[in-house]
């Protein structure tokens, strides 16, 4: 007996973990976020580049290749001349190379944003995803730190251009070379100390989440939670442990207060004008003051406090007070990247996570001064500052704020089909390319024309506002039936008699062909200005 020939397997459609498809909805919450940042950074005189997605792996940086096949934390494939190239893992390395392959076109300062996708070969999970997009800003070839300083001014602007108040973010800055001054004055400076230097860092990031009190155990013996797991300290001596923690948590109370004080009515607190110039915080005088005595004779950290105290200076000047932008020790990032100021975006609101738990929202955007990474291409120094915002991070918080996606695109007008015949399908056409020429959105059914009631099915799915209706009686008197669908539908449910259908906006008017358009765009208008009334009776 033969055996029956097996069907072939039918393909299964699966996504691929770590990536998502995007709706409709999030595509033009993405776009409506984006012209809002885009426009803050033009404003500051940015103006637009765009890099590929793939870069020969070389030159992304701390992924370069040291093995058969590089793609640790990269997708990564060989060109057909054998060389690496990978998926960018974020949007600076890009910047990098395309400024030192067109350094003697580029005029400096060179200033630029780019917004696009970047790619993590990284075990995804809840909220992590494989692929997300970044908006960046960058300034390069600027070695002052009144860049740096503009960078932060920029994205407090950008954040209150999105809808944030003032109260519910804040720009915490500070400098990695006064990092590396209070390691070396507290005996870890140097390469043999890396990596009790990283522990002592890494324990001071987690200021915010654990308090002084969880900061002291993680630079001393350790630290254990409350399900048991036990994180080894960096061993710390309580001299050191002290002086670490008087660094970072000098004006944290201060601030923090200040900060809060912002979101009254009252706008910013009163600056002091005695230390170190005009426009001064008590909190930012204080924490000056006590930066050099925690970095004492290190050449490198005073370097750093000289710079924050200038772009202190500056953005104080600028109006930008503790409320916007804070001066702060705790912020630690890019530890093998940043080389000078960093600074990091934080919304300080709460948000109720998948646990039902209400937690502070946290970071969407950091950056910082990369002074080494254009100079790996050029063998000179190439200064350079940047900011990048978490696109998808801002979205959720931007949704949380109801400050996003409440209005979305007017569905489209639809044209229904009566008759399938050439000379009709042409004229139903000709309303619909009459409409769009005016910047009307219009579509043209396209399914089943004979089952007529599936067409105004569509349109409800669809949400679209109106139905343009010809048969043949209209067509035979030059005339087509304009159908109100949102007024329709209120009606519906609303009218309870015939006195009050009579009084009531008409939801189906005949008006002459050559009319279509102007009472097309009178009910639209008319849709417009009772969403308009309902928003506003909220």
């Amino acid at each position: 007996m033969s055996e029956k020939a097996k069907k072939p397997q039918k393909l299964k459609a699966r996504l691929p973990r770590g990536f998502v498809d995007r709706s409709a909805a999030d595509i033009h919450a993405t776009d409506e976020m984006i012209d809002k940042i885009r426009r803050v950074y033009e404003l500051y005189g940015f103006d637009p580049i765009e890099t590929p997605q793939f870069e020969y792996t070389d030159a992304l940086g701390k992924f370069l290749p040291d093995s058969d096949r590089p793609n640790e934390g990269v997708f990564s494939l060989q060109d057909d001349d054998d060389q690496w190239m990978s998926l960018r893992y974020d949007l600076t390395a890009p910047l990098a190379r395309h400024v030192a392959e067109n350094f003697n076109e580029i005029q400096l300062p060179y200033r630029t944003y780019r917004a696009g996708y970047v790619f993590r070969n990284e075990k995804p999970g809840p909220g992590r995803f494989r692929q997300f997009m970044q908006f960046d800003a960058d300034t390069v070839g600027a070695a002052g730190v009144q860049a740096d300083a503009e960078m932060c001014m920029m994205m407090a602007d950008t954040l209150e251009a999105l809808g944030i108040k003032r109260g519910d973010y804040v720009i915490r800055v500070n400098n990695r070379k006064v990092l590396d001054g209070v390691m070396e004055a507290i005996g870890l400076g140097g390469e043999e100390n890396a990596g009790r230097r990283l522990n002592v860092l890494r324990a001071i990031d987690k200021l915010d989440k654990f308090g002084p009190e969880g900061v002291k155990l993680l630079l001393g013996p350790g630290r254990k939670d409350e399900s048991g797991d036990f994180t080894k300290g960096a061993g710390l001596d309580d001299q050191n442990i002290d002086r670490v923690l008087r660094y970072v948590t000098t004006g944290y109370h201060e601030a923090s207060l200040e900060i809060s004080e912002t979101a009254s009515e009252a706008g910013e607190v009163s600056p002091i004008t005695n230390f170190p110039g005009e426009n001064v915080f008590p909190s930012d005088a204080m924490s000056i003051r006590a930066w050099r005595e925690a970095v004492g004779d290190s050449e490198t950290g005073n370097k750093g406090v000289d710079e924050l105290e200038q772009m202190l200076t500056l953005c104080r000047s600028a109006g930008y007070g503790p409320g916007r932008i804070w001066f702060t020790a705790s912020v630690v990032r890019g530890l093998e990247y940043y080389t000078g100021p960093v600074y990091e975006a934080e919304l300080t609101f709460d948000v109720t996570n998948e646990k039902g738990e209400k937690v502070v929202f946290g970071s969407v955007g950091g950056g910082g001064r990369y002074d080494g990474l254009v100079s790996r291409f050029m063998g000179q120094p190439v200064p350079a500052t940047g900011f990048s915002i978490g696109v998808s991070r801002l979205m959720t918080a931007l949704k949380n704020l109801g400050k996003l996606g409440q209005v979305k695109p007017l569905a489209p007008v639809l044209i229904t089909v009566m008759d399938g015949d050439v000379e009709s399908m042409g004229r139903y056409q000709r309303f619909t390319q009459a409409l769009r020429a005016e910047g009307i959105r219009a579509e043209m059914y396209q399914g089943n024309w004979k089952k007529f009631g599936n067409q105004l099915k569509y349109a409800d799915r669809l949400g679209s506002p109106i139905a343009i209706i010809q048969g043949g009686e209209e067509r035979a008197e030059g005339v087509v039936q304009i159908k109100d669908l949102i007024e329709g539908k209120r009606l519906s449910g609303e009218i309870e008699d015939n006195a009050s259908w009579r009084e009531a906006r008409v939801a189906q008017v005949s008006v002459p062909e050559a009319e279509l358009v102007a009472k097309v765009r009178e009910i639209l208008e008319h849709q417009a200005e009772d969403v308009r009334r309902a928003t506003e009776g909220r």
